[in-house]
């Protein structure tokens, strides 16, 4: 089980992790309070360029496009135009919530055949085989047509100048470079975009990625276009066909994302917003609806009772996500059943309070891994954006297609090979996703815009943030620094149930030993994790006093600047 925690403990030990005073959940830093606008990024440039378009007068769509494409550049291996975007965004004109699905589809040329006749039994992690089409420029253009105020022109100059002028490397991306360096080295094109002098560069020194400013510029000049009808997509097309992807100008061509409705449950007289599958969100309502039949308060924050519970709620979503969660355009998915709260009445009492569950239906193992950015924008007039990115894997694929400053996205990797399995692998469709952005309103109006990164740790992410809030009344940086579970194992290969061992509970700093051995006497296999779960950012809307409140958290390089 401890090989599922590699890319978990990989990340650099911060000093600042937090850490416990008298039993107390301490906090990093101040809640950023402000009255126009604030955005939360993990990386304080990112943040500052989306900061500097609201004040410019674009809304929160502008800010978290431009933020977006600055994280491109800043923090490659997390994010970038080679990955796709989910988007939860509320506008304040319609008094409406609004959900994007960003991701992009197979390749219409591979199928699972091609997979038998090389003799392998799951994709391969990184290389063309691996890929899906870029999804995030789509996202972008759906984002800024829809609600976004300002041209590409503009929101992406500040992307374009500092590509060119160079960014200086912090901490924690400077610990998550270091380790990409062998599977980059396999490919000339990510040597000479991503290792400057063949290393990755350290905490401090200055980065550019001109390649990307040329990419950048011609998508400010030309639109969406310029990626899937003209050079950029001509250029990947070539590329893959020279190097073993089965790629086509027509994957660009066709691609389209989606408009779709948010779904919800209400937890507590809060209603908790997700996006339906191909993503994971789902799972945090199933989690949810389980979870309030018990008094959390009463059973105390990170005591072994309340972890316990967590766990099992988390088995149990995760089971369904193994075997439902799937693109909808190609099956029928029960997603109003798995979020009510008659299925959620049939769960809770599949739950021992006294033991750990050891047998699980099928899941997926490769779902513990994930490099993923979030960003979150409040404007004036509360317009409010929850947006998600990924490339999957830390570099994605590891592939830098050509001249172009960017990897693609190894998301393919996560169909299944199975014939049977509802997420198996079809030409044109979309892979399962982890990624997830969230939002909360309350009687109606927006209340909380928020996401936490991390493959599979996200729906234990987003329910640990909300039971902080929501339940033991922390403000919203608390909510955030407190220390964090994550459950993962206990999965199969899709597809397969069989008997496991219930999986790995990894555990942060912050929670104290007698809390692991209650849980170990409940039958949990638990893991000090000497790094940190997730990467979190939120933004409360405070409507009595007419601000708003920002959060980030020490585990990222991040910050949350307001105005």
């Amino acid at each position: 089980m401890l090989t599922a925690l590699i890319p978990l403990i990989e990340q650099p030990v911060l000093a600042s992790e937090y850490e416990r005073t008298n039993g107390q959940p301490t906090q990093s830093r101040s809640v950023v309070i402000a009255k126009n606008g604030i955005v939360a990024t993990s990386h304080p440039l990112a943040a500052q360029v989306g900061l500097d378009v609201l004040k410019s007068g674009g809304n929160a769509a502008d800010a978290a496009i431009a933020a977006n494409a600055m994280m491109g550049l800043v923090e490659p291996m997390s994010c970038g135009i080679g990955g796709d975007l989910f988007a939860i965004y509320w506008d304040a004109k319609t008094q409406k919530l609004y959900g994007l699905n960003a991701s992009g589809r197979s390749p219409l040329k591979l199928s699972r055949d091609v997979f038998k006749q090389r003799g392998l039994s799951q994709i391969p992690t990184y290389g063309p085989l691996s890929w899906s089409t870029p999804g995030c420029v789509d996202g972008w253009n759906e984002l800024r047509k829809c609600f976004g105020t300002q041209p590409f022109e503009k929101l992406l100059a500040p992307s374009i100048h500092y590509a060119e002028d160079g960014v200086p490397v912090p901490e924690v991306i400077s610990g998550y470079w270091s380790g990409s360096v062998a599977r980059l080295s396999e490919w000339p094109d990510s040597v000479q975009t991503y290792l400057p002098n063949g290393k990755a560069p350290k905490q401090g020194e200055i980065f550019r990625n001109p390649r990307l400013a040329t990419t950048y510029r011609a998508i400010a000049t030309e639109g969406r276009d310029a990626f899937y009808r003209g050079s950029i997509a001509k250029q990947i097309v070539a590329f893959s066909e020279k190097n073993g992807g089965y790629f086509s100008i027509e994957d660009f061509h066709r691609h389209t994302s989606d408009w779709i409705e948010p779904v919800s449950t209400n937890y507590r007289g809060y209603d908790v917003w997700e996006l339906p599958p191909n993503g994971q969100g789902i799972a945090v309502l199933e989690m949810l609806n389980v979870i309030e039949q018990f008094n959390v308060k009463e059973l105390g924050h990170n005591s072994a009772d309340l972890l316990h519970l967590l766990v099992e709620a988390k088995k149990l979503a995760f089971a369904d996500r193994a075997k439902f969660y799937a693109d909808p355009a190609f099956n029928k998915l029960p997603v109003v059943e798995l979020i009510s709260k008659k299925y959620a009445q049939l769960q809770r009492q599949r739950i021992r309070l006294d033991r750990a569950a050891t047998y699980v239906p099928a899941g997926d193992p490769k779902l513990a891994h994930g490099d993923t950015i979030y960003l979150t924008v409040v404007d004036k007039d509360r317009n409010c954006c929850s947006l998600i990115q990924s490339l999957y894997y830390g570099f994605g694929s590891q592939v830098v297609p050509g001249e172009v400053g960017f990897a693609l996205q190894n998301r393919g990797q996560l169909f299944s090979l199975d014939d049977e399995h509802l997420n198996r692998l079809e030409p044109g469709k979309r892979p399962f996703h982890t990624i997830i952005p969230a939002f909360v309103t309350k009687d109606g109006k927006p209340w909380f815009c928020f996401g936490v990164m991390g493959g599979d740790m996200q729906p234990q992410g987003h329910v640990q943030i909300l039971l902080n809030l929501i339940d033991f009344g922390m403000n919203v940086q608390a909510a955030g620094d407190a220390a964090r579970f994550c459950h993962f194992g206990s999965q199969t290969p899709t597809g397969l149930p069989m008997d496991s061992d219930g999986g790995s509970l990894g555990l942060e700093a912050g929670i104290s030993n007698d809390v692991v051995t209650a849980l170990k006497a409940k039958g949990h296999s638990v893991v000090r994790s000497p790094g940190a779960f997730g990467g979190y950012q939120g933004i409360l809307i405070d409507w009595q006093n007419s601000v708003l409140h920002g959060a980030t958290e020490p585990r990222k390089d991040g910050a949350a600047i307001g105005y």
